[in-house]
Formats: structure tokens, C-alpha cells, sequence
């Protein structure tokens, strides 16, 4: 495994960060990691070196379920071995119906969550919060102050910020920066081969800033490991999808994953993997990891231990310079890969 400095922070992290949006997680009835696999797949983690875990408040049926599950399985770990990510900001389900102070960034809700987060991770503090979404009902000044006060009190060591735009994520730096308040170090949005022309504002801010990103789906919804295929030329978002993957479990996959720009994307990918004897995804997320302007840690969400594995193999690859321009250009419609 590699490891690399979090953005500006002291803080050094593996280039992959492990995602368990999918523990306790149900999709047309069906939970996608119960218990055990979630444990199963931690001790992967644990084996590759991977060191970094996100999570959230609201993650897994009902919302909780996938904090308790690393925290179970952080109490037969050393806590200072683990750098643990979580977040703050949608309505919490996981004691009955949510109340009017039950979301958002005000300093009541987020007192509250940081409490349940710290119960159910089974730790005196979590080492990266970050606020899940823009709250635009509550000051920033507000939100930025009630964060800093966590920091001083030892709860929470960094904070970030995941998916808003350029403008927003500006102003809550410039008013930590004017108010002397705690920064926004690490950045949590959508980013991949497929993705990133959308957000290249954020990216740019980040970039400018020294914030360290980590994308979430740097796979577009797995999308590029190149498991899926097209069955209509007319309408690219017709996909034939293995059993068990995103794809089989969700209708609106293709709407939200897989247009013409993907298509060529994915074909770029595939001509370097075949170049490098790896696969699609490897490729995909080296390129990510390549990133120039920004520290650049992609989380990967594996559903089983041998697609962890396989996404670990993309710490080993190099990408040339021509290799990582391609899959850009493909991007950008200015390639035949």
C-alpha cells in the first residue's frame, strides 16, 4: 500500500479510502453487506493496509447500522491505526420519526449527531467530519463556529466538506479565515474519468486552497470496471447488468451513471488496461490517484473482498503521460480510444 499526506493536514492516510455507504443497506429488499460481510471486508482492509474508513450518521436500515458495525469491529483494533471518517447533515432516523432540529447544519442538530456518531463508533473522537451537504437555512458562521468548538474539545480532529458548489465551499473558507475558525482541509464530491468536467470549480478551488479530495463513485457507479455492456445502440443508457451489481438492483441506473461520454470514457480505460495487463477499474482509479493539482484519495466501496483486492491493485500501476491524457481526451470528445 501507498500512503500519502492528507491535503494540508499531519495526517497520513493509504491511497484508498473504503467506503461503507453499502453496510446494512437495503435495495429492493435485499441488504448489500450485512454484519458479517461489513466485518469480512474491514479485516480486507486491515490485510491491504488500507488505514482510511468513511462513513456516515445516516448510513445503513436504519441509519446508524454501518457506524456500529466499525465500531464493533475498531474495539479488536488499535483506534490510533485507524484514521475514521464521518458525516453530518440529512435527517437521522435511527430513534423514530426525525424532529424540525433533527438535519441541517445548526449547532443543535450537529451536537446531537457528533454524540451518536462517537456512541456507535465506540471512540472518544472521529478523525475527519465532514458536513454531507450545503445547508442553505443556517448561517456558516454558525455551522464553522459549532465545528470548531469540536475541534477544541478534542471530538473531532479535521474537518470537510462533501458535495456543494464552488461558490459555497469559497464562502465557508473565507469565513473561517476572516472569523479565525477552523478550515475545511479534505473535500468529499463526485469525481471520476467520467465525471469531472461538472465540478472542475470545486476541484479548482481545492486545488488553490491545499485541500485534499476524495472522491466519491470514482468507479461512476462501477460503471468503469467494464462489467456492464450496451444493448442499444440507439440509447446509452441501456445496459445489461450482472446480477448482484448496482446496476441489477436499481432502475435508473443507466439515467444517472451512463450516457455517450461514458461509453468513450470507458473505452479509453480499457485500451490503457489492456496496454498495462490490469483491469478497468485499476485503471480508473490510478488515474484519480494521478491527479496533479490536488491530493487525490478515490473511496472505494467493494462489495466483496476480491473486488477490494482488485482495487488495491491500482496502487502498483503508472500511468504515462500519454495514458493519462487519453482517458482525459475521451472525456472531452477529443479522442477515438
Amino acid at each position: 500500500m501507498e500512503y500519502t499526506t492528507l491535503g494540508s493536514t499531519g495526517t497520513t492516510v493509504s491511497r484508498l479510502c473504503f467506503g461503507t455507504w453499502r453496510f446494512a443497506k437495503e435495495s429492493g429488499g435485499v441488504v448489500e453487506t450485512d454484519r458479517e460481510e461489513a466485518h469480512e471486508l474491514l479485516d480486507a482492509c486491515w490485510d491491504h493496509g488500507i488505514n482510511f474508513i468513511d462513513t456516515a450518521n445516516v448510513y445503513g436500515d436504519p441509519n446508524g447500522t454501518s457506524e456500529e458495525y466499525i465500531g464493533e469491529w475498531l474495539a479488536d483494533h488499535d483506534r490510533e491505526d485507524v484514521v475514521i471518517a464521518s458525516k453530518v447533515y440529512f435527517p437521522f432516523n435511527g430513534w423514530g420519526e426525525p424532529g424540525p432540529n433533527d438535519s441541517g447544519l445548526g449547532r443543535k442538530h450537529i451536537r446531537a449527531q457528533i454524540e451518536g456518531t462517537l456512541d456507535r463508533l465506540g471512540t472518544d473522537y472521529i478523525d475527519l467530519y465532514y458536513i454531507h451537504r450545503w445547508d442553505e437555512d443556517t448561517p456558516i458562521r454558525e455551522t464553522m463556529r459549532t465545528l470548531t468548538d469540536l475541534v477544541e474539545e478534542g471530538k473531532v480532529n479535521y474537518l470537510g466538506a462533501s458535495s456543494m458548489a464552488a461558490w459555497q465551499l469559497t464562502k465557508a473558507l473565507w469565513t473561517s479565515d476572516v472569523d479565525g475558525l477552523e478550515r475545511f482541509d479534505v473535500t468529499q464530491p463526485m469525481v471520476n474519468a467520467v465525471t469531472y468536467d461538472e465540478v472542475a470549480d470545486y476541484l479548482d478551488v481545492c486545488g488553490d486552497q491545499d485541500l485534499a479530495v476524495c472522491p466519491y463513485s470514482p468507479l461512476q457507479g462501477g460503471f468503469l470496471t467494464g462489467k456492464y455492456e450496451r444493448i442499444d445502440e440507439d440509447d446509452p443508457s441501456k445496459v445489461e447488468a450482472p446480477d448482484g451489481s448496482r446496476g441489477s438492483l436499481n432502475d435508473t441506473f443507466g439515467d444517472w451513471y451512463v450516457d455517450e461520454t461514458a461509453w468513450d470514457v470507458l473505452a479509453a480505460v480499457e485500451s490503457v488496461a489492456d496496454e498495462l495487463e490490469a483491469t478497468p477499474a485499476q485503471v480508473s482509479l490510478r488515474w484519480l490517484m494521478e491527479q496533479d493539482d490536488f491530493t487525490c484519495v478515490p473511496i472505494v466501496g467493494a462489495r466483496t473482498t476480491d473486488q477490494l483486492a482488485d482495487n488495491v491493485g491500482s496502487v502498483e500501476l503508472d500511468l504515462s503521460e500519454e495514458q493519462f491524457v487519453r482517458i482525459e481526451e475521451a472525456r472531452q470528445g477529443e479522442s477515438d480510444a
